[in-house]
C-alpha cells in the first residue's frame, strides 16, 4: 500500500483533520528536542484517544510501515526522529488526568499529560510527583517513560522507572496490554521494567499508573559558589561520603552561568568557577541537621559565598538558573548539541578537565551543567554551523566525552536515551551478545521492526537473523517472533 492509500485508510479510520500529509504541515514534526537531526515524515496521526493510537498502529501493522511515537518533542537524543517513509503518532493531545488516588498514593494519566501538571493536581492532596526533568513544564509523561527521564530529585528519589507502577500499551501489532498495575510489583517477568526506557521500540503507552510522594515537612536550599569545578566537585563527594544523600546537587560551570545570567537574570555570585544548588527534604530536624553538614563541606571545599533561600521566592530564584541552562546556552551559541554521560562522582574533577582540555583541542567551548549528585553530566557542546567545519569539531567533541564516561567506568546515557544520536556508540559500552541479547527483548514485542526502527541499537538488525558468530560464553540465535 502506498502512502496516500495509507493516509486514506487512517482517514477513514481516525478522522481527516488528524492526519497530516502537507510537507509544510509535516515539517513541524521533524526533529525533537535535538535540532541537529531531521528528517520529515511520511504521515503524521494526532491522536486524540487509545483507539486512535491502535488504528494507526493496525495500519501500519497491515502494510509493513514504520512509525514512531512523539509526545511534546523535548527529547534530546533523536529519539522521536520521525522515518521518512513512516507514520509518526502523536500523542500529546492525550492529556486527561483519568484518576488522582491520594489514598493510594497513584495517580493514572495519560501520556500526553505535562510532567509539571501531575504535581499541581496532586499538591492539593498534599502529594507531588517526583521525577522533575528541567523541561518538567512542556515535557510530557508518555516521553518521560519513553527515555526513563531523571531530573534535579532523581538522587534522592530515582527515575521514571521507580515511580510507574503499570501502564496500558498498545503493542506493535495494535493489540492493547496492561503491564503491572497499581500494587508496588506484580509476579512473573518484569516486561513493565522492560518498556519503561525502551525508547518508543515496545510500543506506546497509553495510560500510565505513577506513584505520588508526600510532600515534605521542610524543604532548605542553598547556592554555593566556587573558585573551579574542582572545589565544587570535592564539595559533593564530601557531601555524599558524610551520609547525607540531598534531594539534588547540581553544578553549573562559568560558561553555563554566563548563559543563565543573560537569559533570566538570575543573580549568581560574580566570578563564580562554579556554583552548587544543594537542597534538602524531609522532616524538619533532619533537614535541619544535614543543612548544617552540607554547608560545613561546601566552606571546607572553599566555597567563597553561600546563600540560602529564606522562602520559597527565593529559592524558586536559585532554581530558576540551573532550570533554564539548556535553552539560556541558545543566548551564547547560535548552535549546541547535549550530551548525558554518567560518571562516578569522584571522577568529576578530573573528567571535567578532560572535557576542557578537549573543547580546546578542537577549537570549540563547552558549558556544564548538570547533576552532579549522581555524576549524570550535561556537556553542552556549542558551535556554530554557519561556520564550515564546526559541526563536525563538536561532533568529535560529544563522542570523546561519552569516550572519558565509559573510560571512568560510567554510561553513554543517564536519561536522555540512547535515542539516534548515541546508537553508534552503543558497542563501545557493550559486546555483540549484549546488544543480541537486548534485541531478543524487542523481538518478542516486534517482530516485524516496525516500531521506532533504526533507534538504540547501531545497527540495522532485523527479528529472524541468526548472528554469523558464536561466542564463548553464549550462541543467540533469532528463530522468529517467539523468543520470550
Amino acid at each position: 500500500m502506498g502512502i496516500d492509500a495509507l493516509a486514506a485508510r487512517l482517514r477513514a479510520a481516525i478522522s481527516a483533520d488528524q492526519v497530516l500529509t502537507d510537507r509544510q504541515q509535516l515539517r513541524t514534526y521533524e526533529c525533537d528536542g535535538l535540532a541537529h537531526y531531521k528528517v520529515i515524515p511520511a504521515i503524521v496521526v494526532l491522536a486524540r484517544s487509545e483507539n486512535d493510537v491502535v488504528a494507526a498502529v493496525k495500519a501500519c501493522a497491515d502494510t509493513r510501515t514504520p512509525f514512531v511515537a512523539r509526545g511534546s518533542g523535548t527529547g534530546l537524543s533523536g529519539g522521536a526522529l520521525p522515518h521518512a517513509d513512516g507514520v509518526l503518532i502523536v500523542t500529546s493531545q492525550l492529556r486527561g488526568i483519568v484518576a488522582m488516588r491520594p489514598e493510594d498514593e497513584r495517580a493514572v494519566v495519560q501520556p500526553g499529560v505535562i510532567n509539571l501538571q501531575v504535581t499541581k493536581a496532586a499538591t492539593p492532596h498534599g502529594y507531588y510527583y517526583a521525577p522533575d526533568p528541567s523541561s518538567q513544564q512542556i515535557c510530557s509523561i508518555g516521553g518521560n517513560v519513553a527515555e526513563n527521564s531523571g531530573g534535579a530529585h532523581c538522587l534522592k528519589y530515582g527515575f521514571t522507572t521507580n515511580h510507574v507502577t503499570g501502564l496500558r500499551v498498545v503493542t506493535p501489532d495494535g493489540a492493547v496490554v496492561p503491564l503491572g498495575g497499581a500494587a508496588p510489583d506484580t509476579p512473573g517477568y518484569d516486561l513493565l521494567g522492560a518498556f519503561v526506557g525502551s525508547e518508543g521500540t515496545l510500543g506506546i503507552a497509553t495510560e500510565v499508573t505513577v506513584k505520588l510522594t508526600r510532600l515534605p515537612e521542610t524543604v532548605r536550599t542553598l547556592l554555593a559558589a566556587f573558585a573551579s569545578t574542582d572545589q565544587a566537585g570535592a564539595a559533593t563527594s564530601a557531601i555524599i561520603a558524610a551520609g547525607v544523600v540531598p534531594a539534588a546537587i547540581e553544578m553549573m560551570d562559568a560558561l553555563s552561568i554566563e548563559a543563565a545570567e543573560s537569559a533570566v537574570h538570575c543573580g549568581y555570585p560574580a566570578g563564580a568557577g562554579a556554583v552548587l544548588v544543594v537542597e534538602l527534604d524531609g522532616p524538619a530536624a533532619e533537614v535541619e541537621a544535614q543543612f548544617a553538614e552540607v554547608t560545613r563541606h561546601c566552606e571546607e571545599a572553599a566555597a567563597f559565598e553561600i546563600r540560602v533561600a529564606a522562602d520559597d521566592t527565593e529559592r524558586q530564584l536559585i532554581w530558576r538558573g540551573r532550570k533554564s541552562a539548556f535553552a539560556a546556552v541558545g543566548r551564547i551559541s547560535p548552535d549546541y548539541i547535549v550530551q548525558d554521560g554518567v560518571i562516578p562522582r569522584t571522577a568529576l574533577p578530573e573528567v571535567l578537565r578532560r572535557i576542557n582540555e578537549v573543547a580546546a583541542e578542537h577549537g570549540v567551548r563547552v558549558a556544564n551543567v548538570f547533576h552532579a549528585g549522581d555524576g549524570n553530566l550535561h556537556p553542552l557542546v556549542l558551535f556554530d554551523d554557519g561556520v564550515p567545519g564546526e559541526a563536525e569539531r563538536a561532533e568529535a567533541v560529544s563522542g570523546a566525552i561519552l569516550d572519558l564516561c565509559i573510560e571512568h567506568g560510567g554510561s553513554i546515557t543517564g536519561e536522555h536515551g540512547v535515542g539516534v544520536d548515541k546508537a553508534r556508540y552503543m558497542p563501545r559500552m557493550f559486546s555483540d551478545v549484549d546488544l543480541e541479547t537486548m534485541h531478543l527483548v524487542r523481538c518478542a514485542f516486534d517482530p516485524d521492526n516496525l516500531a521506532n526502527p533504526g533507534k538504540v541499537f547501531p545497527t540495522p538488525r532485523l527479528c529472524g537473523e541468526r548472528p554469523a558468530r558464536r561466542s564463548d560464553q553464549a550462541q543467540i540465535t533469532f528463530e522468529g517472533a517467539e523468543v520470550f
